[in-house]
């Protein structure tokens, strides 16, 4: 592991215990070169899950890009990075392997951001349901108001 500090690949863990309910592992690391201190976290990446797109392609999963897609959707509203790292993680449990429609990753994403966020969730909805008019929008809005 690189220190963010000088750069360098040598340090040892210092501690490390399990982290989100045990869906990862963190390690505090000290960097034997600078002596700077960082954490680090272990997470699940998702294994052998091929992702099937929309317009008919694959590709292997990727954390990132999932991760990235619900930052921007929880972009400035009162989420932590725990809670969205958590969300990643039930996602990922969810998925049973081989190929997944990305349709139904979204649905996924959908459901667990429902639960902490309803801005996020319309927000993650409008862009993965393709939201052409403000009438989609506003039907979207109007259902989670109801519950």
């Amino acid at each position: 592991m690189k220190c963010p500090k000088c750069s360098r690949d040598n340090d040892k863990v210092i501690d490390t215990r399990p982290a989100r309910e045990g869906a990862s592992v963190r390690r505090r690391r000290e960097c034997l070169e600078c002596g700077f201190r960082f954490t680090t976290y272990e997470e699940l990446d998702g294994g052998d899950v091929t992702v099937i797109k929309a317009n008919g392609g694959r590709q292997p999963f990727d954390r990132s890009k999932l991760d990235l897609a619900i930052r921007r959707a929880c972009g400035k509203r009162p989420v932590s990075d725990d809670q969205i790292r958590t969300t990643i993680d039930k996602v990922i449990a969810k998925l049973d392997g081989g190929e997944v429609p990305s349709s139904q990753i979204a649905e996924l994403v959908m459901d667990e951001l429902q639960k902490i966020d309803e801005v996020a969730y319309i927000r993650f909805a409008s862009v993965y349901r393709r939201f052409t008019d403000v009438a989609q929008f506003l039907a979207a809005v109007t259902e989670i108001a109801k519950k």
